[in-house]
């Protein structure tokens, strides 16, 4: 089946949102085998159209027509959830002004010399660089910690005490993405992790957010520790890390529409 035949196929069966279709061909051009991913993933009964953004009414709310940048790896772009997280409800449903930076199996951490072998252009830490540090204000900035991470097995790095951060290290990337981001914006800024999965080292990362949150005082959405979020049934998850659309909709929006509506008040 051809790439645009696919697409034209899931967009009728699933209702997808034209932003949805946009990211899975991009996803699709990039890795051209994911194509049967994605047709495992629109069978699912949480992708079923009737859990389609196109489905959500516009509410003009206290979030509407806020600017809010996010940050993240697959988890932010919807991956489990072709391409509809919850990112997408917020712009649907919140009337949020939503720029989505996000790259499946992205990591916090990188090399920011280009000119080094292991430099990896599509690393948090250098589309932060790229992307984001020229931007305007925005009303609010929300960061992803990452699952890849965790799964690449980074080293987890250290807290400094001066803006020496090693970007190699999740703790370096962090303290960079979180210190500069503030320095330059003066806006409120959200860090949300997964919900619990099989993996020490990402405990390990939830626990160093929870230092760091002491250090820079920015808002942690922590849904690792979150009891809705421990034990969940099989129509909200892809896979243990990827939640479905049903699950974004239904769990992971109300979520983060209380907790940005309190921190833009």
């Amino acid at each position: 089946m051809s790439n645009e035949t696919f697409l034209i196929s899931i967009k009728q069966n699933n209702d997808l949102s034209t932003p949805a279709v946009w990211e899975l061909r991009e996803s699709i051009e990039k890795h051209p085998l994911s194509q049967r991913k994605y047709i495992e993933l629109a069978a699912l009964p949480g992708n079923s159209r009737k859990y389609s953004v196109n489905n959500v009414k516009t509410i003009k709310g206290p979030l509407f027509d806020k600017q809010v940048l996010f940050l993240g790896s697959s988890v932010t772009l919807g991956y489990g959830a072709l391409g509809e997280s919850f990112v997408d409800y917020l712009w649907k449903r919140d009337g949020i002004q939503a720029v989505k930076d996000a790259e499946n199996g992205t990591t916090l951490c990188g090399n920011t010399d280009p000119n080094s072998s292991d430099y990896d252009p599509d690393s948090y830490i250098n589309r932060f660089y790229t992307n984001f540090l020229a931007a305007n204000r925005p009303d609010a900035f929300v960061l992803q910690l990452s699952t890849n991470d965790a799964t690449k097995d980074k080293p987890l790095g250290q807290i400094v005490e001066n803006e020496n951060f090693d970007t190699k290290t999740i703790t370096g990337a962090l303290e960079f993405i979180i210190a500069n981001a503030q320095k330059k914006w003066h806006c409120p800024l959200l860090l949300y992790t997964n919900p619990p999965f099989d993996n020490p080292l990402y405990q390990k990362m939830v626990d160093r957010a929870l230092t760091l949150q002491k250090k820079y005082h920015f808002e942690l959405l922590d849904l690792y520790h979150d009891p809705a979020f421990q034990k969940q049934d099989a129509l909200y998850k892809a896979d243990p890390i990827h939640p479905t659309r049903a699950g974004y909709q239904l769990k992971w929006l109300p979520k983060f529409e209380e907790r940005l509506t309190k921190m833009l008040a």
